[in-house]
């Protein structure tokens, strides 16, 4: 197994490689993305399944998906550590749209791939106004059925880190009266939410179960966090990290 400067070589060279081969793939499935209404579906699981197989051999870090995966209409309530799950629960699910910021749109590739396939665009600022568009995307019917992925703390939060849920969750818990799925991870342990090395290991992304629908907002927030983070801190103890050893909040995420 590699350790030290080789590491972050072989990191570094993962890294440029991700982004070349998002933007080949990118342009080579344009045609696919316009003519078919699943291709751009097709497009990002073909990428997703790209970034897992070279990061399992380039970096040794393998992944797993564990749980039921979901494949009908729900909401499913993610951990977010870092882009790792993402690409994840893409690569997972067959039909992944998700509540994004709306800058994003504006990402080259990205942005349009994510359009296609239905994200949600949110601005950041007034959370009235922010829970206003989020619902309106995902209620006036343009957009494609799936699986509505939302993080519920709102950013990447790096391992051992607290940082409060959110209610734009539960709002789109009543708003959509479907199944709420949590997801529970521990990939911020070998791909961090910033800096360049990726270490070698088992990242785990857990499809946890149904929280099915009718709970008041109240109980639902406190049943996806306990779910959600207590899951989360025993793969993350799996991965080799103590998820107590950090306390203070990180809200510059």
């Amino acid at each position: 197994m590699r350790h030290g400067p080789l590491q972050y070589v072989f990191s570094a060279l993962f890294i440029v490689q991700m982004y070349l081969v998002m933007a080949v793939m990118a342009i080579a499935y344009v045609p696919v993305a316009l003519l078919r209404r699943d291709g751009a579906q097709i497009a990002v699981h073909h990428y997703t399944s790209w970034v897992l197989w070279t990061a399992r051999w380039m970096l040794g870090l393998r992944t797993e998906i564990r749980g039921t995966v979901p494949t009908d209409e729900v909401l499913i309530c993610s951990k977010h550590q870092s882009f790792l799950d993402i690409i994840m629960i893409v690569n997972a699910t067959p039909a992944p749209k998700f509540i994004m910021k709306a800058i994003l749109r504006y990402a080259p590739f990205l942005g349009w791939y994510a359009m296609r396939i239905g994200c949600v665009p949110v601005d950041r600022g007034r959370r009235a106004e922010a829970i206003r568009q989020m619902v309106a995307g995902v209620t006036d019917g343009t957009s494609p059925p799936g699986q509505l992925i939302i993080f519920p703390q709102g950013t990447r939060v790096a391992p051992g880190v607290h940082v409060p849920y959110k209610v734009g969750a539960a709002v789109l818990y009543r708003e959509l009266e479907q199944p709420c799925v949590p997801a529970a991870t521990n990939v911020g342990v070998f791909w961090p939410r910033r800096g360049i090395l990726r270490k070698p290991g088992l990242a785990v992304l857990e499809f946890l179960d149904p929280i099915e629908p009718g709970l008041d907002r109240a109980h639902f927030m406190k049943r996806l966090e306990t779910v959600v983070e207590t899951r989360s801190d025993a793969l993350m103890r799996e991965g080799g990290f103590n998820p107590y050893g950090i306390s203070h909040d990180d809200r510059g995420a």
